[in-house]
């Protein structure tokens, strides 16, 4: 059976494949991280880092900030209990920091 940081380390190499297909970036020292540290230390590490990651930026750059381990973090409460909730937190300020504004979860029909 598949542990949730299982799922979540193969969330990461989805995020990883998507970028390299949809935004043309690929992620070499990303992918290495997740290989050698698995996911969620990889993404703790992005996340608390004092400044955003040279992917971060890269994927800024292409307009595709869904595509960054923050977004993956915030956008879907099943990971939330691998991450400290200032880390989630944290997460979501450096999204907001950079304009994203990620999608409401139930937004009302109207």
């Amino acid at each position: 059976m598949q542990t949730l940081k299982d799922a979540f380390t193969a969330a990461m190499f989805d995020i990883y494949r998507t970028a390299k297909a949809e935004a043309g970036y690929n992620a070499t020292v990303f992918l290495k991280m997740i290989h050698d540290q698995k996911g969620q230390l990889t993404a703790k590490q992005l996340i608390n880092a004092a400044k955003p990651s040279d992917g971060y930026t890269h994927l800024y750059e292409r307009g595709r900030l869904d595509l960054t381990v923050e977004a993956l973090v915030v956008e879907n409460p099943r990971w939330h209990e691998l991450f400290e909730p200032d880390e989630i937190e944290r997460a979501r300020r450096r999204l907001r920091e950079y304009g994203y504004e990620h999608p409401p979860s139930s937004a009302p029909s109207t």
